[in-house]
């Protein structure tokens, strides 16, 4: 573009050298107008394309890395599917091998659910039968209670209390009623109770009966016959237990004699009233565990 310009000044030059017309002068001078505003016009045009060969390279290269993480996310894309493509036909061929043992796993925890269920509602109804059980002992219990006091009722206030507690009926009888001190022969007011207590136990033949001989704590003075309060309250205790046994319907076998010499005070040894009470006879019925122990050993 600039030699062309150039060209043309050198044309005027000459012009006005061989001294052209006024005409021509103004014609060239007309031309040159038009020809710089083109010149001009190119000018503009050429900076227009260089900025927009400039954005279009920017462009191009922000397509370029567009297009290469692309390229790299459609491969690990590939692969990725291309791994769960494995997993799938390694799951599908091994899917019904799955299927048949999982089935059989579920089949086995169905039965054992069943069986367990079923054991849960036998226990639960023996449950049922020991709360029954239970329920009427301590029906049994209460009722053979009432009928001792009622056959002990005229010997109250000798020494003699009836209770029942932790599933069995104490019977306790201090030895003024029973025995003079150091004798183990019963007394006659004492013979005449323990007749009544024989004839309220000679109905329930399940029923155990423990005799239990308690001293105080004085020791005793060995003599020809008695060695020790061991030995007066074992004696006292088979006493009892000959004098039960006059009744043909009390069962030997449901009798034990024990003595328990000074070892299990209710009363203070400090007093006289407490050696008094500590002096006793206590008779404990149990009813038979036999039903219930059976029961608890069942499958």
């Amino acid at each position: 573009m600039n030699k062309f310009l150039i060209l043309i000044c050198l044309l005027l030059l000459f012009g006005f050298t061989s001294c052209v017309s006024t005409k021509v002068f103004n014609d060239l001078e007309a031309r040159y107008a038009r020809v710089k505003i083109t010149a001009h016009a190119y000018e503009k045009s050429r900076d227009s394309l260089q900025q927009t060969k400039e954005l279009l390279d920017s462009k191009y290269n922000e397509v370029t890395n567009v297009l290469s993480l692309t390229k790299e996310n459609l491969q690990q894309s590939e692969e990725a599917r291309q791994e769960w493509e494995n997993k799938y036909t390694l799951l599908k061929e091994n899917s019904e091998e799955k299927i048949k043992k999982n089935i059989a796993e579920n089949n086995a925890l169905l039965k054992e659910i069943a069986l367990r269920k079923t054991e849960l509602q036998s226990r639960g109804e023996r449950v049922d039968q020991l709360e029954q059980m239970i329920q009427s002992q301590q029906k049994a219990l209460q009722a053979l209670k009432e009928s001792i006091s009622n056959a002990l009722l005229n010997f109250e206030g000798k020494g003699l209390t009836v209770e029942q507690r932790s599933g069995k009926v104490y019977i306790s009888m201090e030895n003024k009623l029973l025995f003079k001190s150091g004798r183990w022969d019963v007394q006659p007011e004492g013979r005449a109770a323990l007749t009544n207590l024989a004839a309220a136990l000679e109905n329930n033949p399940d029923i155990s009966i423990l005799i239990e001989g308690h001293t105080d704590n004085i020791p005793f003075t060995p003599n020809g016959q008695l060695e020790s309060n061991w030995d007066l309250s074992t004696k006292r205790a088979t006493a009892v237990v000959a004098i039960l046994l006059k009744n043909k319907n009390i069962l030997p076998e449901n009798l034990t004699a024990a003595g328990r010499s000074e070892f299990v005070p209710i009363a203070p040894n400090s007093s006289a009233e407490g050696r008094a009470a500590n002096r006793r006879i206590e008779v404990v019925l149990s009813p038979s565990l036999d039903e219930i122990t059976s029961l608890l050993q069942t499958n």
